[in-house]
């Protein structure tokens, strides 16, 4: 949950491009669980502790030693809703009324077509979501008259309609889902009364999957929430028959149905992404992306990343490995004499040269897949469908997978820094909210999780520890009591304690907080521990997220400067409200784009892109004919 340093990153504002107009272990030990939570106190606190942030109400559930922990939230086996006929038998009853309920509606020539058509729907099987199920009946119901049909063909609006619903792929959705069958044209006046039934069932049809794309485009295919404990977005409403009304009454049906989907620059750049690797050819070379090989252990992916070596020597490289490539291209395993060719790769690479062949190193040479890319683009669709339209601005945009934060404003990145997020026992949640407050040498309120699961096993042997380390117990009234004096062995899960780690060098959260309080008692802060920030892989905190530069976050949210914070900082324990509307995401995305459009890839910490794929897949098969 926290960790990080001060050290600024501030990337250089990149050029917008035309098109896209981007604008865990026991704490049983006492130097794990100092290394956690820090030690004595270093620095003297002034004023008040402010309310700690919300938390979340986990389960408890029991440990295999008997004892009772705090779960995590879990994920579930998401289960779409299931169709529903809809019912018409409303319709049919209902006398032709001699004023519309809906003020907006006039009559138009093809009225009382309408109401002899309706009888044409008594047998027909037409299923929907519940809810647009019931806004087809009471649209109609109040507007009994066509609206994607003129005299005896599909119109205009009809067309439109249609085209948009086929372009569905171009967002990441299917356009089977969409799908609907638009009568032919012409027909005799023998069999009128077979084209009016069509062109009924063509309307109720075309009606219901218009709704369902822009239910789609505007929240998504699936319940985020229904998913797992780890998300948390609120719900998106649509008037689903107001939808209706307005394309009762307007030739842009185009721009309508379009405009329900997110107007971000960020959505339209993983749309140019999507387009163009669908357009693209698979990898020539592709490796499995979870490859783990060490020194002696033996793999068939090895002679893929040998070729690709290989095929990208330089005449240093060519030099000193050519032989040894050249040697060894088919080996399967990984023979000490290939250790030194990795390293080097690695090291040309950026990276640590360890010789271990991880998902890094594959990534570095055999890039991603075109099916991993187009899996990682169509759930990150998904995603920001799930987000508001518009982003905002200013705001922090946290994404977890590449382990950064930034500070966005006017379209141009003023400030992104590295961050260290929850390990995959502890995992940061997705969600949005707004800051409200930075807390400058701020006091750590424990979470419950943490004191049940981490420090209780060591307090039972040793009930003083939080005293000597500096930390505070309150009661439930508030009162402060010594550590010592609780006996900690006659609690489990529910403990009737608080408990607060003082302003220090040594706190948990460093030396200052910005808080957007949320059930997940989640932050940004700084930490003591700032080795992190030099690691690849940074899910390593309890769920916080740890910023290497966080004066620098401070100052951008609070419209300051570096050394305004460092002069509060001067100051001791404070806090400070922010008086400007920004919103902070913390985000889970795998593909992102950058402020020029690029669309980048990071690895899925949490495996989360796989159970939204369960979930669009629960979806399909419930809207498939077949089901």
């Amino acid at each position: 949950m926290k960790f990080l340093g001060n050290k600024a990153t501030v990337m250089p504002l990149m050029a917008v491009t035309a098109t896209l107009a981007f604008g865990t272990p026991q704490a049983g030990a006492q130097g794990l669980f100092d290394m956690l939570f820090g030690g004595g106190v270093r620095h003297a606190p002034q004023g008040e502790f402010p309310p700690p942030p919300r938390k979340q109400n986990p389960q408890p559930k029991a440990s295999a030693g008997g004892g009772v922990k705090i779960s995590s939230p879990s994920y579930y086996t998401y289960k779409a809703d299931r169709l529903t006929r809809v019912d018409f038998s409303a319709l049919a009853a209902a006398p032709q009324p001699a004023m519309p309920q809906d003020a907006a509606f006039v009559p138009s020539a093809t009225g009382a077509a309408f109401h002899d058509a309706v009888a044409g729907l008594g047998d027909y099987e037409l299923y929907a979501e519940p809810d647009i199920a019931k806004a087809l009946i009471a649209y109609y119901s109040a507007n009994p008259d066509f609206i994607w049909v003129s005299g005896t063909t599909p119109n205009s609006r009809a067309q439109d309609a249609v085209r948009v619903l086929g372009e569905a792929a171009s967002y990441g959705l299917t356009p089977a889902d969409y799908t609907v069958d638009v009568p032919a044209a012409g027909g005799s006046t023998a069999d009128e009364a077979a084209r009016l039934k069509a062109l009924v069932r063509f309307e109720m049809a075309l009606s219901a999957r218009v709704l369902r794309y822009a239910h789609d485009a505007q929240s998504g295919r699936v319940e985020p929430n229904r998913m797992t404990g780890y998300y948390d977005f609120p719900a998106k409403p649509l008037d689903l028959e107001g939808v209706l009304k307005t394309l009762a009454h307007t030739q842009q049906v185009r721009t309508y149905l379009e405009s329900r989907h997110p107007q971000s620059p960020e959505y339209q750049a993983l749309r140019v992404e999507l387009e163009s690797l669908q357009a693209s050819a698979e990898n020539e070379i592709v490796v499995d992306p979870k490859l783990l090989l060490k020194p002696g252990e033996t793999s068939p992916e090895l002679p893929k990343l040998l070729t690709l070596i290989a095929r990208n020597l330089d005449d240093q490289m060519g030099g000193a490995y050519g032989e040894i490539l050249s040697r060894l291209a088919t080996s399967e395993v990984y023979v000490p004499d290939l250790v030194p060719v990795i390293e080097a790769v690695q090291q040309k690479a950026g990276m640590k040269g360890d010789g271990v062949i991880g998902p890094r190193t594959v990534a570095s040479l055999a890039g991603t897949s075109k099916a991993d890319r187009l899996l990682k683009v169509q759930v990150a669709l998904e995603e920001l469908r799930w987000l508001p339209s518009d982003l905002g601005s200013p705001r922090v945009f946290i994404n977890q997978p590449a382990f950064t934060a930034s500070y966005i404003d006017n379209g141009e990145e003023k400030l992104k820094t590295r961050a260290v997020i929850g390990r995959t026992t502890n995992q940061t949640a997705f969600f949005y909210d707004q800051i409200e407050q930075v807390d400058f040498h701020p006091y750590w309120g424990v979470p419950q999780s943490i004191i049940v699961n981490e420090m209780l096993p060591r307090l039972r042997g040793d009930p003083g520890y939080l005293d000597r380390a500096g930390y505070e117990v309150t009661d439930s009234r508030g009162k402060r009591i010594p550590s010592s004096a609780v006996n900690w062995g006659a609690y489990g899960a529910n403990i009737p304690y608080s408990v607060r780690q003082q302003p220090s060098e040594a706190n948990a959260l460093g030396e200052l907080k910005i808080l957007f309080p949320n059930k997940h008692a989640i932050y940004m802060h700084d930490t003591p521990q700032k080795s992190f920030f030099e690691r690849d892989m940074r899910a390593l905190s309890h769920g916080c997220v740890r910023l290497q530069d966080p004066r620098g976050m401070a100052a951008a949210v609070l419209g300051t400067s570096v050394d305004y914070v460092a002069e509060k900082l001067k100051q001791g324990h404070s806090s400070e409200n922010v008086t400007r509307k920004i919103p902070v995401y913390v985000a889970y995305f795998t593909a992102w784009p950058d402020m020029s459009g690029k669309v980048e890839y990071f690895n899925d910490v949490y495996d989360r892109d796989s159970r939204l794929k369960q979930a669009l897949d629960a979806t399909e098969a419930v809207r498939s004919p077949s089901s």
